[in-house]
């Protein structure tokens, strides 16, 4: 029992002694890797960073009888640290869990890694560390979660629709047009006319406004129902590769995002600029509106009235 105690709370590298289960395999480990992040699930969480520490260790294929002293034969600790870095770029997430999962994946990707242990523990919320510990193999990976290359990635059309092209008579003949090209359709849209209520407090009022949207998209849905409402970048990719007009409900991408946009989203014609940059967007197409200014992005504007959005392009 207390040897079981002992392996609990004991460095990964020692759990990974242990559990070998056979002919043991060389590793390699990235001990007391500390990154101030923001993470975390709660509200008191949010805009602002704190302390989370990893420790990482990584069972590898021998490289053969001879390394050569060349870097290239081995499984540099560079990879473990990149992975670290690029999980908490991608996106903002609530769980240590989530986090641990994605490292190891990532890690796994690398042709020498066989099994890895990813302890993460955060070190500012409490008189000691809150953490969780994962163990997974080359065998847990699965190839279809592996991240696409980007030329693999479909390069969406972002549609950006004014409160006045949601209500016209020719939103039915748009959507005929844009779901015959051959690119993914994401549609946003802008506040709701009218009201709506008012916060002191700007983080507040950046959630309401949000949140407005969303109901706006709503309204969209509800005219056509090729129009699917969607929150998370994975439903966005799956709607992408399945030829599914996805409609953008922005809250979450927002909030989660590392590097969110710049503008609020009373000015939303520039957040569905935001989201067309960063799903590596062919265009952005808007209708209703100017355009908006985003260096390095095709868009052109069509007006309300113009019942056709074929160009010369």
């Amino acid at each position: 029992m207390s040897q079981d105690i002992h392996l609990a709370f004991a460095h990964p590298s020692e759990r990974a002694a242990a559990t070998d289960g056979g002919a043991p395999r060389d590793r390699i480990s990235l001990r007391d890797h500390i990154v101030e992040v923001e993470i975390g699930a709660f509200q008191s969480e949010r805009g602002q960073t704190q302390r989370v520490c990893f420790n990482v260790v990584v069972e590898v294929a021998r490289a053969g009888d001879r390394i050569d002293d060349d870097v290239d034969r081995i499984l540099s600790y560079d990879r473990v640290t990149e992975a670290i870095a690029h999980e908490l770029g991608e996106e903002r997430l609530n769980l240590l869990e989530t986090l641990a999962e994605r490292v190891a994946e990532r890690i796994l990707l690398a042709p020498q890694a066989m099994r890895v242990f990813v302890r993460i523990e955060k070190l500012d919320r409490g008189p000691g560390a809150l953490g969780v510990e994962i163990v997974r193999s080359r065998d847990d990976l699965d190839p279809a979660q592996a991240a696409p290359r980007a030329e693999d990635r479909p390069h969406p059309r972002v549609v950006y629709l004014s409160n006045a092209a949601i209500a016209a008579p020719h939103l039915s003949d748009w959507l005929d047009w844009l779901t015959g090209q051959a690119a993914p359709v994401v549609l946003c849209v802008g506040l709701p006319d009218g009201p709506r209520p008012q916060a002191d407090h700007p983080l507040a009022q950046r959630r309401i406004d949000l949140l407005a949207i969303e109901q706006n998209g709503w309204v969209l849905a509800a005219r056509d129902p090729r129009c699917v409402v969607v929150g998370t970048r994975t439903e966005l990719d799956w709607g992408m590769k399945h030829d599914q007009v996805s409609l953008w409900a922005p809250s979450k991408i927002v909030l989660d995002a590392v590097e969110g946009p710049k503008s609020q989203p009373r000015d939303s014609v520039a957040l569905a600029a935001w989201l067309a940059q960063d799903l590596a967007a062919r265009d952005l197409l808007v209708i209703g509106e100017e355009l908006p200014d985003a260096p390095g992005l095709a868009a052109r504007a069509v007006p309300v009235t113009q019942g056709t959005l074929a160009s010369d392009e």
